[in-house]
């Protein structure tokens, strides 16, 4: 092991925020808001507040998928939620998410407005609220829940663990990189033992278990995420692949993932989402051009 320096935990943890590496100034072991802020409100029906990470582009790429199949009641604004400056403190987003995290989504359909936070959670909303992408036959419907459920709990090893202390850990841990790199790969064989012997995760169809999954693993697989593809080996995984471009070539999902992106060539960030047309015509790009 390369960790020569043995660390042993005191009787009562203490919070030490110098310790935070690159995030201390946005984490803490408390919740609630530091500040007051209402939330901004658009013209249409869901308000989502959101950032482009692979939990907010699933809810994106639902809202356009949608909208493709012309639900209107889709129609959304997407507001930008910066987590990096503490955006997700502020009052107006802890009240439509205690946990103060990305996405928030508020539907202004209902009366009261209603509130949806956990990504999972919205992409089940929407589903049933518009007869979408997700099976009504029992034994579909199970298969397309338990999939979403599996990448609910084992995202977090993929980026709380894996991308945590491979990529933004102040320091490199050989044992905590070892042990995540493991359990990723795992999940990889997983993925891809599975889609061996079905088109999309649910079987033949298309469901918001895909959703869920390809923002993480497909950005993991294309090197998106990490700049870990290399080191993991992803290139083995072929039924992986061949999902992720079957997902990813969906035009939907190409313009889901463009919303809230922050990162990446100008021309695919669309920093907010208030119309169809913005794609054309407010991308970072086209902004950057006209000032």
């Amino acid at each position: 092991m390369s960790d020569t320096n043995e660390y042993v935990p005191p009787k009562i943890w203490t919070w030490d925020k110098e310790s935070g590496g690159r995030f201390a100034n946005i984490n803490r072991p408390i919740a609630g808001s530091t500040h007051d802020k209402d939330l901004q409100v658009g013209k249409h029906p869901m308000q989502l507040y959101s950032l482009g990470t692979p939990n907010g582009v699933k809810v994106t790429v639902m809202l356009e998928e949608l909208l493709a199949k012309g639900h209107s009641g889709a129609e959304y604004d997407a507001w930008l939620v910066n987590i990096g400056e503490g955006a997700q403190f502020s009052s107006g987003f802890v009240g439509a998410n205690p946990n103060s995290k990305i996405p928030a989504l508020m539907d202004h359909s209902t009366t009261p407005p209603t509130r949806v936070f956990e990504s999972g959670s919205i992409l089940l909303y929407l589903a049933e609220k518009f007869g979408e992408f997700l099976p009504t036959e029992h034994v579909a419907r199970t298969e397309c829940l338990s999939w979403l459920f599996w990448q609910m709990g084992s995202a977090p090893y993929l980026g709380g663990g894996f991308g945590h202390f491979y990529a933004y850990a102040p320091i490199k841990i050989e044992y905590a990189i070892d042990r995540f790199a493991m359990e990723v790969k795992r999940q990889l064989d997983v993925l891809d033992r599975h889609l061996a012997d079905n088109e999309y995760m649910a079987g033949k169809d298309y469901t918001i278990a895909d959703m869920a999954i390809w923002p993480w693993y497909g950005a993991v697989v294309a090197n998106a995420a990490y700049d870990a593809a290399e080191f993991l080996q992803t290139q083995e995984y072929k039924n992986v692949q061949r999902w992720m471009d079957l997902v990813g070539d969906r035009p939907a999902v190409q313009r889901g993932r463009m919303v809230n992106r922050v990162f990446g060539a100008p021309e695919s960030q669309l920093h907010e989402r208030h119309d169809a047309s913005d794609f054309d015509t407010k991308t970072q790009d086209k902004v950057a051009a006209a000032e």
